[in-house]
């Protein structure tokens, strides 16, 4: 059965030491490896260092053959990223979640490789079993970043598609393996609630991705296919985006000049960034499953809105930003960031969000403001019954 999904399902245990050996084999993929392990000594002693890598590599990994077994071995690694690029992680509603039961992720989308790697973190350090993630194939470019992230229990979302008829058999493909993954394999999945991430902090699900959860299985009503999927709404706050400036600079050029050409590169770049910059604190929030209470997409949209950006964490960043807002919504009853928090929790947050600002050039200042005040506006919305 599993033959129709091979193009894009993660990898199976049994693949497992053949990938690694291909890994281990590939000079661009090794050449990565220690430019971000020693990147001072990169270019002079690369050629010294590539095979004492690998063969370090090999040594690590030699008993390695599932996928279970490797999570296991880099799980140190991941944690000791995560915990040296916050100041701490923590998430709410984990108690919700039974062992045993497969779940859909639908989660807000700020940073393409740590907003799954948070929820890993979450789930795996709960004692669950960590989902399937979906990863755009935008991001695969080079054959080994493919692999490994296959290894890691991602599958390929088809984005660079240009035909219809090519879109249409690829989501419809994605929507059998999403469905058989979950009430089959009885395996969980992550993915984002929108196709890119939301560069103005403005988190709202496309009800496009919705319709297709729904597309392999036509002959059931919207409700009970979408019921049965076991629908979790997961919010994750970042105190900080390293990527902020990136986004303000893009957001900013798109609005002068209405459109925006990515330098090649930047992709590898922003992945580079998310996963060492300083996030300051992180917080996961897993709301209740959403089974019923909707008919369609348009409906399921916007209840699925209403519990990511509800059970979003609000830090005292973004009360300084919205208060420093252009658009910020005069019906809506926001405290300020004074009422809210003690005063070395606000002065250390002054400092950082201050250098923020100093570090954006003047004219795409409004777009860092923008990502930091919109999560405000969205919440208080909400809580005052509002229309988003």
């Amino acid at each position: 059965m599993m033959g129709e999904f091979d193009s894009i399902r993660p990898y199976a245990d049994h693949e497992v030491p053949a990938v690694l050996a291909r890994l281990l084999a590939d000079p661009i993929f090794l050449g990565t490896l220690t430019r971000f392990r020693f990147p001072r000594l990169a270019g002079p002693f690369g050629w010294l260092l590539k095979p004492l890598i690998a063969h370090r590599l090999r040594q690590q990994l030699a008993d390695v053959n599932s996928v279970g077994a490797l999570q296991e071995r880099i799980e140190p690694y991941i944690d000791h990223t995560v915990e040296r690029a916050t100041d701490g992680v923590t998430y709410s509603g984990l108690e919700q979640l039974k062992a045993g039961t497969p779940y859909l992720f639908l989660a807000n989308h700020r940073d393409i490789v740590m907003d799954p790697a948070f929820v890993n973190y979450a789930v795996f350090h709960a004692g669950l079993p960590t989902p399937r993630i979906a990863i755009g194939d935008n991001l695969l470019q080079r054959p080994f970043v493919s692999d490994l992230m296959r290894l890691n229990k991602s599958f390929i979302v088809h984005r660079s598609l240009t035909g219809r008829r090519e879109k249409l058999a690829a989501f419809q493909l994605l929507s059998a393996y999403i469905n058989h993954s979950i009430r089959v394999d009885g395996q969980s999945i992550w993915i984002a609630q929108a196709e890119g991430r939301a560069k103005d902090g403005d988190d709202r699900t496309d009800s496009a991705i919705l319709k297709m959860f729904h597309m392999s299985r036509k002959d059931e009503t919207f409700a009970d296919v979408l019921g049965s999927l076991n629908l979790i709404p997961v919010s994750i706050s970042y105190e900080y985006d390293p990527c902020d400036q990136a986004k303000a600079r893009e957001l900013s050029i798109r609005a002068s000049t209405g459109s925006y050409e990515k330098a090649p590169g930047e992709d590898d770049a922003s992945i580079a960034l998310g996963i060492t910059g300083y996030k300051g604190r992180v917080h996961i929030h897993f709301g209740a499953p959403v089974i019923a209470g909707f008919e369609d997409a348009k409906q399921l949209a916007s209840l699925m809105d209403q519990h990511i950006l509800g059970g979003y964490r609000l830090f005292p960043v973004h009360y300084l930003a919205y208060s420093q807002w252009d658009e910020r919504d005069s019906a809506l009853q926001v405290p300020t960031a004074e009422q809210l928090f003690a005063a070395d929790e606000l002065a250390k947050a002054r400092g950082e969000w201050q250098r923020r600002l100093d570090a954006c050039p003047v004219e795409q200042r409004p777009w860092l403001i923008r990502q930091y005040a919109t999560p405000v506006r969205n919440q208080y919305r909400i809580k005052a019954g509002l229309p988003l």
